[in-house]
C-alpha cells in the first residue's frame, strides 16, 4: 500500500498512466480548479502600451451619444488593424471615468500626423449607450 507521500509524489509528478483512475481524478480537479476559479482572481491585463493619463484622452466634440476623442498615439502598442480598435478601445475606458463600464462603440478612427507623416494621435468617434 502505497504511503500519502508517494501517493502526492506521483500526482505532483504526473507519474500515472492514462487511463487508470489516479490519472483521471487529477485531470478532472485540473479542469475544476480552471473552470471555477472566479474571473476577479486575475486582475492583470495586457499592456498595450505606456501608461494611460487623461490628458492623453482629449474630448473634442460632443452631439447627443456621439462623442469624439483625441487619443495620443504614444499610448498604444504599434497597431494593426485589429487590435488599433480593441486598444483604442482599452484606452478610453481606463482614462474616462464615464466610459469605465465599456458600454460604447467605436464609430470612428482617424490618424492625425505631424509634418513628417507620423502618427502623433487618433481622432476617435464613438456611440455611447450611458447605463442606467
Amino acid at each position: 500500500m502505497p504511503s500519502l507521500g508517494q501517493i502526492l509524489s506521483r500526482t505532483f509528478f504526473w507519474s500515472y498512466d492514462r487511463g487508470t483512475w489516479q490519472y483521471d481524478v487529477a485531470v478532472i480537479l485540473i479542469l475544476v480548479l480552471v473552470l471555477l476559479t472566479p474571473r476577479n482572481w486575475f486582475r492583470d491585463k495586457p499592456q498595450s502600451g505606456a501608461l494611460v493619463t487623461p490628458g492623453q484622452v482629449q474630448l473634442i466634440s460632443k452631439d447627443g451619444n456621439r462623442l469624439k476623442y483625441r487619443v495620443d498615439a504614444r499610448i498604444l502598442a504599434p497597431p494593426t488593424k485589429l487590435a488599433l480598435q480593441s486598444d483604442l478601445h482599452t484606452a478610453l475606458q481606463e482614462a474616462l471615468p464615464e466610459l469605465h463600464n465599456g458600454n460604447f462603440s467605436i464609430a470612428n478612427i482617424e490618424p492625425l500626423r505631424d509634418e513628417q507623416g507620423t502618427v502623433i494621435a487618433y481622432q476617435v468617434e464613438i456611440h455611447h449607450s450611458p447605463s442606467f
